[in-house]
């Protein structure tokens, strides 16, 4: 039997109005009824506005890609991550937004990836270099990977150790996550544009976190930017509009460098706890994956095509625990997606926790089934597993970040066998990403 990890229950049906904003503020993963997770689409007024949840990839694909210009992000989504990203490519709309894509996606594109991957193998053995001595006590495994995702972050972006701005970094980061990522009804009720009495914190905090940014690019530039680049941070700096010639300015350049740091490592590190939460729930999948791994050397060039049941395993935990666990989208004009007519704002909701989960898409959806995603097993439709999105906005980290979660899974289990210490469950819970409910201890046992 396929391993079924446990997850909320969803409502038997649609939220009262109250209900559904305390979930949203307490875990919207637990928004949408069991019907969400059968029907096509969902739909239900909210605050005198449709909303509306799509379902299938074909009306997916309609407002993603063929009429993605007609949908803009919502205002909350906006309000909640401005201070923590400014205006850099994830929130940018517009020719803001297509100068940004132009210029950043050649500093991502598959002929960097090695020089950016060069880091991870070398970080991951030092950090797990520091586990050895604690194969005899419970570890903290979510933390251990939010301190090894934001040191490859620094590693790769800024060829600096992050010793020094780490602490810093996780304690605004963990200040973001506990006061302001959650909406409140004047996130939803508000335009963007519209100063609300709820945005003075965040705003503070904005300033706090962008100075840390700030001071780390001015300890990078010392480096000289003599040869070839070293890091994603000379690939940025060095970026021009392929149509203008035009590059970023110092504070263009330190928003993408903000997005790319909150983007890059925090859902990194929470794809990888998953993952060792599924594995040690199913340790005959371990062992599987280990004998995969045993005797590779992660260095060597070319590595990532070998490690095929990483790959499985990794897509397999992004499919049951997608970090973006819902996109939210405004419908700017009037649409029409088949027999479902959109009016102006309009709220669609493509939600990769409930796609992911979808009886009519999958076999077994709620089971940990890796062997779907190898080679010889048919692919699921296009649409249906999307967990960096999909479109012209889709992540163009994904490739970094596949080839990170990879690298760190390999090494992890190359070293060690891992089971989960304690009987109580992990359950998740949507906090910006999708996160457990507590962070359980792990017993790790060295490999012989």
């Amino acid at each position: 039997m396929a391993y079924v990890h446990p997850v909320p229950a969803p409502p038997a049906g649609p939220l009262p109005l109250p209900a559904f904003l305390r979930a949203i503020r307490e875990n919207a993963l637990t928004i949408w009824p069991e019907a969400a997770y059968r029907e096509d689409i969902v739909s239900r007024n909210f605050l005198g506005r449709a909303n509306v949840l799509l379902n299938t990839p074909d009306a997916i694909h309609h407002v993603l890609v063929d009429n993605h210009a007609n949908y803009r992000r919502s205002p909350a989504s906006i309000r909640i991550l401005r201070p923590i990203t400014g205006n850099g490519l994830l929130l940018s709309t517009g020719d803001t937004w297509r100068l940004q894509r132009r210029t950043v996606a050649p500093a991502l594109a598959p002929r960097v990836i090695p020089l950016l991957c060069g880091h991870i193998p070398h970080a991951a053995r030092e950090a797990l270099e520091t586990l050895e001595t604690q194969t005899n006590a419970p570890v903290d495994i979510l933390s251990f990977m939010q301190t090894l995702a934001l040191d490859i972050a620094g590693r790769s972006m800024f060829s600096l150790e992050t010793r020094t701005f780490g602490p810093d970094m996780r304690r605004l980061l963990n200040e973001f996550a506990e006061r302001h990522a959650q909406p409140h009804l004047l996130d939803m009720l508000l335009p963007a544009s519209i100063p609300s009495p709820r945005d003075w914190g965040p705003a503070r905090f904005g300033k706090r976190w962008m100075h840390l940014i700030e001071t780390m690019m001015a300890e990078r530039a010392e480096i000289p930017a003599d040869g070839p680049p070293k890091d994603l941070f000379d690939l940025l700096r060095n970026a021009r509009d392929p149509e203008t010639g035009a590059g970023f300015a110092p504070a263009e350049l330190r928003d993408q460098v903000a997005t790319l740091i909150l983007a890059g490592h925090e859902t990194t590190a929470v794809t990888l706890f998953w993952a060792c939460v599924l594995l040690a729930k199913a340790p005959d999948i371990q062992d599987w994956l280990a004998e995969e791994v045993a005797g590779l050397d992660l260095t060597e060039e070319g590595v990532l095509t070998r490690l095929v049941r990483v790959r499985a395993v990794a897509n397999e935990t992004l499919r049951l625990f997608p970090a973006a666990f819902t996109l939210v989208r405004e419908a700017i004009l009037p649409d029409r997606i088949g027999a479902l007519t959109l009016p102006r704002h309009t709220v669609v909701m493509i939600a990769p926790w409930v796609l992911h989960r979808h009886h009519a898409l999958w076999t077994e959806p709620a089971a940990f089934i890796p062997a779907r995603f190898l080679p010889d097993a048919p692919p699921p439709p296009r649409f249906a597993f999307m967990p960096f999105g999909a479109g012209p906005r889709i992540c163009v980290g994904a490739q970094f970040a596949m080839a990170e979660a990879m690298l760190v899974l390999a090494s992890l289990i190359q070293r060690f066998r891992l089971s989960l210490d304690g009987a109580r469950p992990v359950l998740p819970q949507a906090v910006v990403t999708t996160q457990p409910d507590h962070a359980p201890g792990f017993r790790l046992r060295r490999r012989t």
